[in-house]
């Protein structure tokens, strides 16, 4: 979701500055790596899954880089979206909301524009001013931190916010959800007391490890992403080294392997990256923890300390899941649209064997939304039995009903790993279905 070279040649620069590519990198709040487009053909490729699992779409008078989300898109959207929300209030964050559009001003002072104008949209005018589509979030956190005077009590102050942000991708690197132009990024910035730092930065690593889990999905290596030679980075050697010096310790206190890489940093700071790879083994960052001393200059924040004078925080810049798009697009391909249950965008499918059943079928369907879950009903107007299973190869839980089954008000049960369950109640089931619904994760049924 970095920008790119595009139509440039990869280390080829313009007017003697950075490629794309390389402001891409330096700038780094966009948890996601620039990659090549990706052309593999694979049977898991997001972008002809999320067209037949009718997920998302693309229309040119919308504009290339710039999908749309069809129904059953916008549920696993949601369903992840406020799974986030809700890790983020346990973990004591607050959420916000901030605008789109910041004054030229604002990344000027945040040095987005120095670094990134590129690959952001031409500015607008409105009267006297100058307004753009923001390329980040922090800098509207920053101003939001800056609103109100704050104690040495009231930190860390954990501020999250799933927020929408622009690039100006050039039109030959687009593709599916990954390379986009419009995106919402999972984004958060902690402000915190120097000897807050690692421990705050610690407890984002476990709160991305746990969303992993709870996804089903894995991290193939960690990065400490540090400046290069001939990039465009803040020209304060004690910031990096202290930048870089925290990170390390989060890092080896965390007990993860991990493997520098130089030209991989934000412009302002070093990082940490989470990095994913797709079926095809192209690899990608997906997650981000930065520790950042450079914003809370730029825009003078500080908080009162415990001997009465002004104090300057550090910012811990972290993302659990990167863009949502990104996000997605991996889901999709790392399990084949056969999404964890309680991110299916249809959890259960109930299939009456003949039309006499049907009135049991819509009656269980009815209990089953009663109970949180999504539900349908797949009947014989639909084709055979044997084809409608088929049909529903991707939804988590299947529940036959026959004529034996209405009359007792039970269900015979399938797995999508092809498990049966014999004949249940229904009560029992439709319960067994919610309880592993909400315990998340990936487990389909409960162990014996």
């Amino acid at each position: 979701m970095s920008s790119s070279p595009g139509a440039s040649a990869p280390g080829l620069r313009r007017g003697g500055g950075t490629t794309r590519l390389e402001r891409s990198r330096e700038l780094g709040e966009l948890a996601s790596r620039p990659e090549e487009p990706a052309m593999h053909d694979h049977m898991h490729d997001h972008r002809r899954l999320g067209r037949e699992l009718n997920l998302f779409d693309t229309d040119p008078l919308m504009g290339a880089g710039l999908p749309y989300w069809l129904p059953d898109g916008a549920i696993v959207r949601h369903t992840l979206e406020e799974y986030i929300r809700q890790a983020e209030q346990r973990a004591g964050y607050r959420h916000v909301y901030s605008p789109v559009l910041g004054k030229r001003e604002l990344y000027e002072i945040s040095g987005h524009w120095d670094h990134y104008s590129e690959d952001m949209f031409p500015p607008m005018d409105l009267g006297s001013e100058q307004v753009l589509l923001r390329p980040s979030l922090c800098p509207h956190h920053a101003l939001i931190y800056r609103s109100r005077s704050h104690s040495y009590r009231e930190l860390p102050l954990r501020m999250a916010e799933l927020g929408g942000m622009y690039r100006s991708e050039l039109s030959g690197v687009l593709g599916g959800l990954t390379r986009v132009r419009a995106i919402t990024l999972n984004d958060a910035h902690i402000f915190c007391t120097l000897e807050q730092a690692v421990e705050e930065a610690r407890a984002a690593l476990e709160l991305i490890g746990r969303a992993y889990a709870d996804l089903g999905i894995r991290a193939v290596r960690h990065r400490l992403s540090l400046p290069g030679e001939g990039g465009k980075y803040v020209a304060d050697p004690d910031l990096w080294r202290r930048a870089t010096a925290l990170l390390r310790e989060v890092l080896d206190g965390s007990g993860i392997p991990y493997e520098a890489a130089e030209g991989e940093a934000a412009f302002y700071g070093p990082k940490i990256d989470v990095q994913i790879a797709d079926p095809a083994g192209r690899e990608a960052t997906l997650s981000t923890v930065q520790i950042d001393f450079h914003q809370p200059e730029r825009f003078d924040l500080h908080y009162i300390g415990a001997d009465g004078a002004k104090h300057r925080p550090v910012m811990v810049h972290r993302s659990i899941i990167g863009s949502v798009e990104r996000a997605v697009a991996h889901l999709v391909e790392a399990h084949g649209g056969a999404f964890p249950p309680w991110l299916a965008p249809v959890q259960l499918v109930v299939l009456p064997v003949g039309d006499e059943q049907a009135g049991h079928a819509h009656e269980l369907v009815d209990r089953a939304r009663a109970l949180g879950l999504r539900a349908e009903v797949s009947g014989p107007d639909q084709g055979t039995l044997a084809a409608r299973v088929r049909a529903a190869r991707l939804v988590p839980y299947q529940a036959v009903t026959g004529g034996r089954e209405a009359e007792a008000d039970q269900v015979a049960p399938r797995l999508r790993d092809g498990r049966r369950l014999g004949v249940l109640p229904a009560a029992e089931f439709l319960r067994g279905v919610a309880d592993r619904v909400a315990a998340r994760g990936t487990e389909l049924w409960a162990a014996a």
